[in-house]
Order: C-alpha cells, then sequence, then structure tokens
C-alpha cells in the first residue's frame, strides 16, 4: 500500500475500455466506433483553425458551439443556458454524478448498462442500486417508481441496444417529480427519437449525448448535455471548479462543422441502420439470437458455442469483437456495426467455425 495514495484507490477498479489494438490490420467491431469517417467539414473546419488561433485559449463557454447544438434542435425550442459541453460525454456523465447525483439516496441504475456507471459512485463515495433488466432484458419502468437520489441508463441501453419509447420516459419523469433523470442517449441517432423533446416540461431530466458514434469523432472528446438552466448551471460550477477548457479550439471546430452538415450526418446513420439489419440477419442465419437493436452495435449469443472462446477464435482470425465477463450477459458477444465488407468478413469467419 503506497502511503501517497488516497485510501479510496485501493477498493477502486477503475472503467475499462474497449481494446485499441497496436496491431494493423485487425478488424474493429469492438469499441462501437463509425466506420465511416465524420462530414468533410469537420477537417476543413479544423484545418482553418491552425492558425496564430491556437497560441490563444478557447472560449471556456465555447458559446459558439452551444448556439449550433441549440441550432441543430432548434424544433425543441431550447435556449445556449440549457446546454453543457465537456471533453467527451464521460467528463460530462462525470460531472453530472459529482453535481446532481446521489445527494437523497441511492442512485437507480439497471444492472446491465454502461460499466462506468458505478466505477463514478465509487470514485465519489454515491450509494447506488442495480435494477435487474426483466428476462427480455428490457428496463421495466415501474422499478424506478419510488425516491431515489435519482435514476441513470443509457437509451438505448449498452451493451443490450434496447430502447424505450417517449412515451414511457415521460411516464418515468411524471412518477420520479422529485428525482433526477439522467438520460445517456450516446446512440440515439441510430433508432430512437431524442428526450430532448421533453426537456422544457420536465426540469428533472438531463439528456447526455456524444459526437463519438453517430457523428465519427471518437477521437475529438467532445460530450453535452441539455436540461434545464439550473441543472447546466450545477454542471459549469463543477466544470469551472476542475478545468475551465475541456475543449480545445480544434475540437469546437470540429464539432460546429460536424452539427451543421445535416445532410451528411443523417446519410451516415442511415447507413449504419442498414448495415445493423444486414448484420443481425446474418448472424441469425448462423444460428445465434440477436437482440433488437437501436444502437451502432448488436448483442448476440450462440447456443452451443462459448462467448469468450468465440471471442478469442474471432481475434485469431484477425476480428474484434467486445465480451463482457458479467454475469447474466457472460455468453453473449457484443458486435459493432463495420462496414459491408467488415461485416461479411466476420459472417464468412463464423461460418466456417471448427466442429
Amino acid at each position: 500500500m503506497n502511503p501517497y495514495w488516497n485510501p479510496l484507490l485501493h477498493d477502486l477498479a477503475p472503467y475499462t475500455p474497449g481494446e485499441q489494438p497496436k496491431q494493423s490490420g485487425l478488424i474493429k467491431l469492438n469499441t462501437n466506433e463509425n466506420p465511416y469517417g465524420p462530414s468533410p467539414r469537420v477537417s476543413a473546419a479544423m484545418q482553418a483553425e491552425l492558425s496564430t488561433s491556437l497560441r490563444l485559449y478557447p472560449d471556456p463557454n465555447s458559446q459558439k458551439l452551444k448556439e449550433a447544438i441549440v441550432h441543430y434542435y432548434r424544433a425543441f425550442k431550447l435556449r445556449p443556458n440549457q446546454v453543457f459541453v465537456g471533453n467527451g460525454s464521460d467528463e460530462v456523465l462525470a460531472h453530472a454524478f459529482y453535481a446532481l447525483l446521489g445527494h437523497s439516496g441511492p442512485v437507480l441504475m439497471p444492472d446491465i448498462s454502461y460499466s462506468f456507471y458505478p466505477v463514478w459512485c465509487a470514485l465519489y463515495g454515491i450509494d447506488y442500486e442495480p435494477v435487474p433488466l426483466d428476462q427480455h432484458f428490457q428496463i421495466n419502468l415501474r422499478d424506478y417508481y419510488r425516491p431515489c437520489g435519482g435514476i441513470i441508463f443509457a437509451n438505448p441501453n449498452a451493451p443490450t441496444g434496447g430502447l424505450l419509447g417517449l412515451s414511457l420516459i415521460a411516464q418515468l419523469l411524471e412518477a420520479n417529480p422529485h428525482s433526477l433523470l439522467v438520460l445517456d442517449e450516446a446512440y440515439i441517432d441510430f433508432g430512437g427519437k431524442t428526450a430532448c423533446a421533453l426537456i422544457n416540461q420536465y426540469p428533472n431530466l438531463l439528456v447526455v449525448q456524444t459526437l463519438s458514434k453517430s457523428r465519427a469523432l471518437a477521437g475529438l472528446r467532445v460530450g453535452f448535455a441539455l436540461g434545464h438552466p439550473e441543472l447546466i448551471e450545477a454542471l459549469e460550477r463543477v466544470k469551472n471548479s476542475f478545468n475551465s477548457y475541456p475543449l480545445d479550439r480544434l475540437a469546437s471546430a470540429g464539432a460546429i462543422a460536424s452539427f451543421e452538415d445535416e445532410e451528411y450526418f443523417a446519410q451516415n446513420c442511415a447507413k449504419i441502420v442498414q448495415s445493423r439489419k444486414l448484420l443481425s440477419q446474418g448472424l441469425s442465419g448462423l444460428g445465434f439470437r440477436v437482440l433488437p437493436s437501436a444502437a451502432n452495435f448488436v448483442f448476440a449469443t450462440h447456443p452451443r458455442r462459448d462467448a469468450a472462446w468465440l471471442a478469442g477464435w474471432l481475434r485469431e482470425q484477425g476480428i474484434l469483437v467486445r465480451h463482457f465477463k458479467q454475469p447474466r450477459i457472460e455468453q453473449f458477444l457484443r458486435i459493432s456495426i463495420g462496414t459491408p465488407d467488415q461485416q461479411q468478413a466476420l459472417i464468412t469467419a463464423l461460418a466456417s467455425l471448427p466442429d
């Protein structure tokens, strides 16, 4: 035990991200990265920012980016003071845990969801209660109709891909008017309707999104939250007590350009949705059970093949998928949507499994 460590660190189990291999030539279907590049406008905007302006600090408020987000969601009549931006949605969520969750009881979250949620609870000393998904790996909202210190889940859920519609989200908000709901919409653009439509009606809703998935900017690290101005103010207070400049000039320029190219964004998402359908059909044809997914991945299990063995065997074939050593889902693989060629390589490999 190192005497300089905070004692909390000895029992802290950090989040484990998906593997980012150093060897080239692998087909990466393990980290839900977008198989297509971002809008060409992104690189052009970032190139334009490469000037003497880099000697200056960026805008600590990222006002132009907030305005671009508000414009993109103009149908919902939001204002810039209802937007918070940060260094990826992980930072945004971390600030939300610290500022807004767990102060009046345990935080409720699905037992199978984004595995970073319990890590933040441990880091900040927040009590939480895992709420089991049902036998179909779906969220049963009635399990959340009770007093608590807040609710958080991903919609679509990760790693299962299940989606809750807006009417059900509204029912949950109505049933828990004194509890904050943090809705992690990292994958919403691949098959759902954002709950941003509910923000002006429910002050207990915080919607968090990322540019890493649907906007193909995982390497840029930009995330944001939308909610009541007082919720946003709480996040700003934490941010400005931690890092006043979480987004650099290049990240802001690229993010703004991405929001401005709405046509490219819609086409990109449509291609992934179509590929998801084809991948699900291909896996089902090989005997896999594939859960319904509204994300840019599928969650699949085979009745006669061990999932950990399958993940290892696929790696030997040069294909990476994600396996979780977690109760209830240890026999599932999460497979990111790739290009048509990548998906065909996966199906071809699985069709040649040894007896």
